[in-house]
């Protein structure tokens, strides 16, 4: 085989004396020791932080007890507990627990609030099996205070990322499906779905059909906006169609692994109506005139701040119609509507191809 040639000598050397002059950068930033103003552990005690709108009641779940959680019924013997921020489900059988996820600000409360439902029913309380709903560690990273012993399952791609983080608090499933897996323990049955990539590329649903109940994470929030830049999901337009596919379900309870509640159909229904509302002012507010943009900072070649400010104003013109229709309605419209903006702004950029200013130049 004949080798290519390779570029003019006069470019690799033009190539070697920009890349010296880039890797002395470094070297000069870390002379200079410390960098001025880094953040420190202890905030100041004159912070200025912002105050938010009222958490409706209706947003509120029930209250923890003295050790920190609530742990109730949702149907025969299948249960959920909550710390006011996470939530994870259990099945309780003949042959012992089946746990859907383990979030560690829960922790060793998911143990105590099963040995209090086991203790009231008679059944085994060693948790035999652990269904991953994905692989992300504020969901998973309890997973190791159950022992080696209990069988952990998740979708094929949990595993993949499991075995690549390499973290003890989260082993990787041992039991793997790709698009569909019943469990069956104990007289009691999970029936588990991969409907493709949304808040996570291993993401599924979790549905007990002989409760009604479906468990899905980080893409229903009951009484609530979803969170921060819509869940901080991977693959937007497919997190959107994955609200959809989750309320085709015939479930009647929703688990939605955040928060202090469970969910119903109204719950759905409403995020369905927000985020239809966050889309079309998204659209409107993408017509906005990029002229200042780029005359403030165009003539300095500062093609960042263009974005930035240009992009920055487009949420929050998309945003504020929807703050205000909501604030009241579901907690947290003032918090974090204003993210949610600026993440459907870049997707539909670069997934839908509303380029806007940026697109072809004419």
């Amino acid at each position: 085989m004949t080798a290519k040639p390779g570029p003019p000598l006069a470019d690799r050397r033009t190539f070697l004396r920009t890349a010296t002059a880039a890797a002395a950068i470094p070297a000069v930033v870390l002379a200079t020791g410390a960098l001025a103003g880094t953040a420190q552990a202890a905030p100041s005690p004159d912070l200025d932080l912002p105050d938010f709108a009222p958490v409706p009641a209706a947003a509120q779940g029930p209250a923890l007890n003295s050790a920190g959680y609530f742990v109730g019924r949702i149907d025969g013997h299948l249960y959920w507990v909550t710390d006011g921020n996470y939530q994870a489900m259990f099945l309780s059988t003949r042959e012992g627990v089946v746990l859907v996820d383990a979030p560690p600000t829960i922790g060793h409360n998911l143990l105590r609030a099963i040995a209090e439902v086991t203790r009231a029913n008679g059944r085994p309380a060693t948790v035999t099996h652990l269904v991953y709903s994905h692989s992300h560690a504020d969901h998973a990273g309890a997973s190791s205070i159950l022992g080696k012993d209990v069988v952990r399952i998740g979708h094929s791609e949990c595993r993949r990322f499991l075995l690549r983080a390499k973290d003890p608090n989260r082993p990787a499933p041992t039991v793997t499906f790709e698009d569909r897996y019943t469990l069956q323990v104990g007289g009691e049955r999970l029936e588990l779905a991969y409907h493709g990539p949304n808040h996570s590329p291993d993401n599924i649903f979790i549905h007990a059909p002989a409760h009604r109940t479906l468990m899905v994470v980080d893409v229903l929030y009951p009484g609530w906006v979803p969170f921060k830049h819509l869940a901080v999901s991977q693959d937007i337009p497919a997190w959107l169609r994955a609200q959809h596919i989750a309320m085709a379900y015939p479930w009647r309870t929703l688990v939605g692994g955040h928060l202090g509640r469970l969910g119903v159909r109204a719950d759905g229904e409403l995020q369905l109506a927000y985020m239809a509302d966050l889309e079309v002012s998204t659209r409107a507010a993408m017509s906005l005139d990029p002229a200042p943009y780029f005359a403030k900072y165009g003539p300095a070649g500062n093609s960042w701040a263009v974005f930035k400010t240009y992009l920055d104003a487009v949420a929050a013109a998309a945003a504020a119609p929807v703050v205000a229709k909501y604030t009241g309605v579901l907690a947290a419209a003032d918090v974090f509507t204003l993210d949610n903006a600026g993440t459907l702004v870049e997707s539909f950029r670069i997934d839908a191809g509303m380029l806007g200013p940026f697109g072809t130049r004419p």
